[in-house]
Formats: C-alpha cells, sequence, structure tokens
C-alpha cells in the first residue's frame, strides 16, 4: 500500500481508506482551521474553555460580553426561551468571532447534553438560577451563576450539596468581592482595624416593593414556542395563564414565585458583603425583626454583631457601611469611599475591573486550576439565607430566629413552611 510517507497517495484514496478504517462513518475531511490551531491573538482550541451561555437579559448579554473579552474562552451556544433574545445572543457572540457557527437552543436541556461544552453562564430570571445550576452541575459543567442563587433557602442548599457532590467549581455573580473599593472595605473590616465590628449597613434595592406579591395577571393569548416558551419561562413556579407582563424586569422581581423583591435584589449583594466583612461566610444571622414603617430589618449575628437591611445609603448601587469600635468605612458602586479614621485609606490597593471582568476571570482560572473561587455556592447559599430569613421576617411581620446549624426558624412552624417552595411538575429539586 503507498503511504502518506511516501507521498504518493492522493486526498480522496485517503479519506476512502480512512472511512474504511472508522467503519464508515467519516462523511467529510477533519480540517484543523487557523482558529483550532489559535490564530492571531488567539489560544489554541485545547487551551480554551469552551463555554455555553443560558439567559440573555441585559444582565446575560453584559456578562457574556465579560467572557467572551477572554481569549481562552469559546462561546459555542446560547439558550434563552425568548426569540428575539437568542438570535440577539447569537448575533453577539457571531460578531465576536467573525462567523456564524454559535448553536441556538430554547431549552436548556439541549445544551447542557453536549459534551463539548466545559462551563455555562447562567443568567436567566432568579426562579431559573438554583434548578439550571442543579441540572449543569449533574451536567458535569461548572457554574458561573448569576445572583441571587435562589427564591427560597431549601433551593440554595440543594445546590450547594450537588456542586460539591459532583466536584464542579462554582461561582456566584457577586462580583463586588472582585472590585477593590468593595475588596478595601471588607478587608479593613476583616483585619480588625475598625476594631470589634458592632453594625453592618447592608442596602436594599430603591423604588421596589421590600414585600413579595403574588398577583395573577389576566390571560393573553399565547404566542408561539420559537417566539416564547411560556411553559420553560415558568419553569418550576406554578402554572398561570399567559401575560407579558409576567416576564418585565420590574414586575417578576417583586413576585415571590419568580423573585425576592427589594431584599433580595441588592442583599444577595449587600448582605453579601456584610457576610463576608464579618466572616460570616458560613454562617448567618441568628435574630430577625422589623424595625420601621419601611420594614426594614434588623438582624444579629451570635458574635453580637447587628446587620440592619435598609435604604439611605450613599455612593450610588449597592452601598454598604461596616461600623466598629474603633472606626468605621462606607462605600458604594460609584467607587467613593469615606473612611474613619482618614489614615485608613492609604492602604487601599487598586485592583481594577469593575464591575464583572475580575469576577469572570477568576472562574475561569479556577476552571483550570480545580481551584474554588471566592463565591462558592456555599457562600452563595448563606448569603442569599440570610436575605430570604430577612423577607420571612417581612412577610409575616414578627420577628424570627433561626439556627444556622440545623438551617431551620426555631419555633415557628409557618415561618419554617417558607424555607421551601412547591415546584411544578415534572421539575423537581
Amino acid at each position: 500500500m503507498r503511504t502518506l510517507i511516501e507521498g504518493k497517495q492522493n486526498r480522496r484514496d485517503f479519506l476512502r481508506q480512512t472511512a474504511r478504517a472508522t467503519g464508515g462513518w467519516l462523511a467529510a475531511p477533519y480540517v484543523i482551521t487557523s482558529t483550532a490551531l489559535g490564530a492571531k491573538d488567539r489560544l489554541p482550541a485545547s487551551d480554551r474553555i469552551t463555554v455555553g451561555a443560558i439567559g440573555f437579559g441585559g444582565r446575560g448579554t453584559y456578562v457574556t460580553g465579560a467572557f467572551l473579552s477572554n481569549p481562552d474562552v469559546q462561546l459555542v451556544a446560547v439558550c434563552d426561551v425568548q426569540g428575539s433574545r437568542r438570535k440577539g445572543a447569537k448575533a453577539q457572540v457571531d460578531k465576536h468571532y467573525g462567523n456564524s457557527d454559535c448553536q441556538t437552543y430554547i431549552d436548556l436541556r439541549e445544551l447542557l447534553a453536549r459534551p463539548d461544552i466545559d462551563a455555562v453562564m447562567i443568567a436567566t430570571g432568579d426562579n431559573w438560577h438554583s434548578l439550571a445550576s442543579i441540572l449543569a452541575a449533574r451536567a458535569g459543567k461548572d457554574i458561573y451563576c448569576e445572583k441571587p442563587l435562589s427564591v427560597c433557602i431549601a433551593e440554595s442548599r440543594v445546590v450547594a450539596e450537588t456542586v460539591r457532590r459532583f466536584s464542579r467549581v462554582f461561582q456566584c455573580g457577586t462580583q463586588r468581592r472582585n472590585v477593590d473599593n468593595f475588596v478595601f472595605a471588607a478587608n479593613l473590616a476583616r483585619s480588625g482595624r475598625l476594631g470589634r465590628l458592632r453594625e453592618l449597613h447592608a442596602e436594599k434595592a430603591r423604588n421596589m416593593s421590600t414585600v413579595v406579591q403574588f398577583t395573577v395577571l389576566p390571560p393573553e393569548p399565547q404566542p408561539a414556542r420559537e417566539v416564547m416558551d411560556w411553559d420553560m419561562w415558568l419553569g418550576p413556579a406554578p402554572w398561570r395563564p399567559y401575560n407579558s407582563s409576567y416576564y418585565t424586569r420590574r414586575f417578576w422581581m417583586d413576585h415571590g414565585d419568580f423573585s425576592g423583591a427589594a431584599i433580595n435584589e441588592w442583599g444577595s449583594h449587600t448582605v453579601d458583603l456584610c457576610q463576608w466583612a464579618n466572616d460570616a461566610d458560613t454562617t448567618a444571622p441568628v435574630e430577625y425583626e422589623i424595625i420601621n414603617e419601611d420594614n426594614d430589618v434588623m438582624a444579629r449575628y451570635a458574635n453580637g454583631t447587628r446587620l440592619i437591611i435598609r435604604t439611605g445609603l450613599r455612593f450610588g448601587s449597592c452601598p454598604v457601611r461596616f461600623e466598629g469600635e474603633e472606626g468605621w468605612v462606607e462605600t458604594g458602586d460609584s467607587g467613593e469611599i469615606e473612611v474613619h479614621p482618614a489614615s485608613l485609606l492609604q492602604e487601599r490597593k487598586f485592583l481594577g475591573g469593575y464591575p464583572a471582568d475580575n469576577h469572570v476571570r477568576e472562574f475561569l482560572d479556577c476552571v483550570k486550576s480545580r481551584r474554588q473561587p471566592s463565591s462558592t455556592a456555599d457562600v452563595a447559599h448563606h448569603s442569599i439565607t440570610a436575605c430570604h430569613a430577612a423577607n420571612v421576617c417581612v412577610r409575616l411581620g414578627v420577628p424570627v430566629k433561626w439556627d444556622p446549624v440545623k438551617e431551620e426558624f426555631i419555633g415557628n412552624e409557618e415561618a419554617n413552611r417558607l424555607r421551601t417552595r412547591p415546584y411544578r411538575q415534572p421539575w423537581r429539586l
């Protein structure tokens, strides 16, 4: 037989012989492209992390851009239940790569079934965050999931357990843990330079209700599945007739079947930062009570530090304030920092990359190293648990006590029933 080494075998003979050797499945040649080898400014395919993106509202579009900015990422597939968002997501990815290769999906399970995908970015509505993360972990994918992690306490507990069982890397999108002014403020508190912490102040979302609502809207004509897959949009939430107002951001974020209103919306960031500042990433406050007519909540940790969930802080969105016996620090999304004593500000170091770039980069580095990032599923579970417990306090209108070891409310069965929510078949945790 003539061989390739001899240089006498033509391409057609080679393909025919290769097809016979592989059982006849080869229908076309495998071409090693410059893209696979690593064209200019791109790494070879073997050095890239293959990513699928699920969910494309404003947040999903933004975080997808953060992923695409990394040369060791190859984003190959996008999924959204809304046709216009699928089209926009594919256009975003194809424009970045200069081709039309990005595949689109309506059902996230089809994307998760692809063996070539290493990791997923999840930026659906809050209603899907937990279940999508659980399904992704079971499918063997590493996960970057937007916050808040869950709609109820039981969901994020199962996320943490599933991620650990399947040895996945998980990063919750609480990106302020990798933004320099917040890192500086939290480290001041953790270092003891403020003295023993007395109060932590976490802003809840402004211009949103603190009390979740459960409004059922009148039915509208349901669009075709390709336009909006209503059943998949609802996911595990109770079924109701289609109405386009449900998936307007301001409506579903206040709705108890889909999200957690003002406390969960910003608390998923600000309470999370307070947890970090108090070295409380493995626990949550043990007591919660309403302190005024605005339904602001005061919570107390076992170490005596108080957490105040309220509005009225300065420096942009998602501000926090940490007060100790010897000093205090306040900061927010504006990047401004005020400290007392003022001399503490001289210790600030700038990390750059606001708001998601550093957080996404940390996740990608951990996918490669198999180390755990700063916002693991366990960390995110305890932070959102504090938000959920505050919401339960507001919803019931009474003080509640929380056992962070048993993860149950003490002496209040009505509150304990609110730790979970019924799942609509066929979905289950």
